[in-house]
């Protein structure tokens, strides 16, 4: 009966040691007899035992890598203070392991010396412009070396590119300076849309008053009024200003004035047409 259990506990060592699971989202390597044999994936794998060894299991989805600050002359020669991440992912385990020795330093140092080549192409505005072109160069150049790693760059984002304090301030004034300039150009739209909207009133006003008139004689005791009552309010408004000068009107001349104001155009060409005047 020894030996019975005996090979029984031996074939269950080996089927224990034989058996490998690999969690979902990751891979793994085998090397048979010091030498890559194949990949494993998610799920229950089997391997020989002393044979077979699981060098490398790593995951294949995406990984972060934050970029440390780095100092960055860009080509208009400002000093730049860079910080970034970078988004990634294993497309090839085998080439990972094997193409290069450390893979995240690798990435890092690629990803530092690619940030500093681009941006040092592109002046402070064009950096702070035109990131999306920039982003998308990075993003090739660091694929044209990562992908013979087995890695893919998914993304590169900036989190911050600081200048130096004095730049800044340099840069706050001017952009305070454009928005007081876009606002006195749309104050002075708006002055001119309402002269023009008060003008295009006006002249509405006279032509509906002057149709009126010719229309009904009558009326004009109703415009004498009317324009008697707006002369006394702007008089009121002129004696309530500090710097008002008061304007003294006969009484006498008033109505010769008003009728004046209100006479129908012609009325007073008409008298002078040859034939209408004394002989």
């Amino acid at each position: 009966m020894e030996p019975i259990i005996a090979i029984a506990l031996a074939l269950m060592g080996y089927a224990f040691g034989s058996t490998k699971l690999v969690s979902q989202g990751n891979e793994a390597l085998v090397e048979r007899l010091g030498r890559y044999h194949r990949k494993l994936k998610p799920g229950i794998n089997f391997i020989v035992p002393l044979l077979d060894q699981i060098v490398m299991e790593d995951t294949n989805r995406e990984q972060i890598l934050d970029i440390s600050p780095q100092n960055v002359i860009s080509k208009d020669g400002v000093y730049l203070e860079v910080d970034a991440v970078v988004y990634w992912r294993i497309i090839d385990i085998e080439r990972s392991f094997y193409a290069v020795d450390d893979l995240q330093e690798a990435l890092n140092n690629l990803a530092v010396t690619t940030v500093r080549e681009i941006l040092a192409q592109n002046t402070l505005e064009e950096s702070n412009m035109a990131r999306s072109n920039i982003d998308k160069t990075l993003i090739d150049q660091l694929n044209l070396t990562s992908q013979t790693w087995g890695v893919e760059i998914m993304r590169l984002d900036f989190q911050r590119i600081t200048p130096p304090e004095s730049v800044r301030k340099s840069m706050e004034e001017e952009r305070a300076a454009e928005i007081k300039k876009r606002a006195v150009i749309s104050a002075a739209e708006g002055e001119r849309q309402a002269a023009i909207k008060k003008a295009e009133g006006t002249r509405t006003s006279m032509e509906i008053i002057s149709e009126a008139l010719r229309a009904h004689p009558e009326s004009k005791d109703i415009l004498r009024y009317l324009v008697a009552q707006d002369y006394v309010q702007a008089s009121q408004k002129l004696g309530e200003s500090n710097n008002a000068k008061i304007v003294f009107v006969d009484p006498a001349n008033s109505t010769g004035m008003f009728e004046e104001l209100i006479s129908q155009p012609g009325q007073e060409d008409e008298g002078k047409r040859p034939g209408n005047g004394k002989k």
